[in-house]
């Protein structure tokens, strides 16, 4: 069999599973999120934590939960790190160094999993389980909140209430993503991946010598760092590693549980609205883009320049022979247009169009389908930003399910879009300009460059995965990318709950006959040179700098 027909059949396997999924998950979360009943367990949670959860909040209020429970995740995680030494099972790592600790912890908490350090030559088994491993469930569940709470937007008027963060949270973690990851944990135990809590062990080499392998719970991290797009590895080489990932099998199936909530979050959304046609409108938008950088992704890297990459069947360096060009391809850009970050491939060495396909999708937004959470939410922010732009046209008042887009709704929409590339654009303009950050640069040239702009491109839009080439683990770096993180995570969120309240408090228009209709083709292929255009073009000049120059100079 070919590489590229492997490669095709495995995305077509892919399909076919989402597709499967697609419905009972995302009716099922539409429950989750709508029911008024509480389970003993989640009782037992909310009186722990003092909260009620049958009380209703403004978005105001609603956002001080998210930013609290936010803030003191940060604080217990950079402690637990600064204690790592006391601790028991530390397996004899020491302490983690303060610019080190704050960086990890922004990444983790703001669902981002950014590792400047190599996992197992620093972590011990509390941090990585007690601190990391709960941080991928939460900070999951705190995207997937604040998602549910646009969504009541919409649903609701009259009322500013958008409903209770601390039941969504618990909910989502309880309910949603704890039981998937239970059954998925198996399934990867099943393939090979480790679970365990042993200590550091040496191996012997083949070619004389050894090597320390230290053991965890690996596959039970494995599956949230996945099924949450976190993306965070227990091991420095991610998803590339055989305890991580075994076979193309667990391959795939990482990949489905990166792509599943996301991608049923748009059905939860249909349900929760009152229209399953706007759910499955906002699906084929993200389908849509999906699929055609997954289809760009795997031609850039199976296009062959010369007898080595022919030999290989497709650009090999840096990709695992297990898994192939095409595997790689998919599972790259599952991750870079979600929140994920984790990796199975190093993306330095992808060719230099490759890596500004990489680039391209996470500066989008995430949002085809994103994060768990915030890709929904980001999605419906550019639906706004399309429906402004068509009553711009035709020159009629523009309203999106019922309710109307005003001035207040599309300058918060704008604040949205714009606070993620100028944190991007900002803070690679520092690095390069400043004369100390460059020398963390292994390449010089547009390859150099591209690593700077995809280490803050990867913070600021919370994806996580790292370039390969740049020495992240500098006071610079750390720090920066550390309030990149914070800041390209909590303010859009600040923008998303003030947009949710303002449209619950709006009484709901009537349909006429010039209501645009944005459940369908027309909407959605608008919505789409939307979302290319408006964000997309933003960072033209910066990848123009970097993969674009390398990629048209090879």
């Amino acid at each position: 069999m070919s590489p590229v027909l492997a490669g095709v059949l495995q995305l077509l396997a892919l399909i076919a599973a989402l597709a499967l999924a697609y419905r009972p998950l995302g009716d099922y979360m539409a429950r989750v999120y709508s029911s008024e009943k509480h389970y003993k367990p989640e009782k037992w949670i909310y009186k722990a934590i003092g909260a009620n959860p049958s009380a209703e909040m403004r978005w105001p209020a609603y956002l001080r939960g998210v930013l609290a429970f936010s803030a003191v995740s940060v604080l217990f995680l950079y402690a637990l790190q600064r204690l790592q030494g006391v601790l028991p099972g530390s397996l004899g790592f020491q302490a983690i160094d303060p610019d080190q600790a704050f960086n990890t912890a922004a990444s983790f908490v703001a669902n981002t999993n950014w590792q400047s350090y190599s996992g197992e030559q620093a972590m011990g088994h509390v941090v990585q389980t007690g601190g990391l491993a709960v941080q991928n469930f939460v900070s999951a569940a705190v995207g997937m909140a604040v998602a549910v709470a646009l969504v009541r937007g919409f649903a609701r008027s009259r009322t500013g209430e958008l409903g209770n963060f601390w039941a969504d949270l618990v909910r989502g973690t309880v309910r949603i993503l704890l039981p998937i990851a239970i059954l998925g944990a198996i399934v990867l135990v099943a393939c090979g991946a480790i679970q365990n809590f042993a200590g550091i062990h040496e191996v012997g080499q083949l070619m004389g010598g050894s090597q320390q392998w230290n053991g965890g719970a690996v596959a039970s991290q494995e599956v949230i760092k996945e099924l949450g797009t976190n993306g965070g590895g227990y091991f420095n080489a991610n998803s590339a590693h055989p305890f991580e990932n075994p076979t193309p099998f667990s391959n795939l199936f990482e990949i489905f549980l990166i792509l599943v909530i996301p991608f049923a979050m748009t059905r939860t959304f249909g349900r929760m609205v009152g229209s399953l046609r706007q759910g499955y409108a906002i699906l084929a938008t993200m389908a849509t883009i999906w699929l055609g950088f997954t289809a760009l992704m795997m031609w850039t890297e199976f296009a062959h320049h010369g007898p080595a990459l022919q030999a290989a069947g497709g650009a090999m360096e840096g990709k695992e022979t297990r898994f192939g060009v095409g595997a790689s391809a998919i599972f790259s850009v599952a991750t870079t247009l979600t929140s994920t970050g984790a990796v199975n491939s190093f993306h330095s060495s992808y060719t230099g169009l490759g890596g500004g396909i990489q680039l391209l999708g996470m500066q989008l937004g995430e949002i085809a389908p994103g994060g768990v959470g915030s890709g929904l939410y980001g999605m419906l922010i550019m639906a706004i930003i399309a429906v402004f732009i068509a009553g711009l046209m035709v020159g009629r008042t523009p309203e999106y399910l019922g309710k109307k887009i005003g001035t207040r709704e599309i300058k918060l929409a704008a604040c949205y879009i714009l606070i993620t590339p100028a944190l991007v654009l900002c803070f690679t303009a520092a690095a390069m300009a400043l004369p100390t950050p460059p020398h963390s640069m292994l390449n010089s040239g547009a390859h150099g460059f591209s690593e700077v702009l995809y280490a803050y491109t990867s913070g600021a839009n919370n994806n996580g995965s790292a370039f390969a080439g740049l020495n992240a683990d500098t006071q610079w770096y750390n720090s920066t990318i550390g309030i990149a993180m914070l800041l390209g995570r909590f303010l859009p969120m600040v923008f998303v709950l003030a947009l949710a309240g303002s449209l619950a408090e709006q009484k709901p228009v009537p349909e006429t006959a010039g209501t645009l209709r944005t459940d369908k083709p027309l909407y959605t292929g608008l919505l789409v040179g939307t979302i290319l255009i408006v964000t997309g073009l933003t960072y033209f000049p910066a990848l123009a700098l970097g993969p674009l120059a390398e990629g048209l100079a090879s």
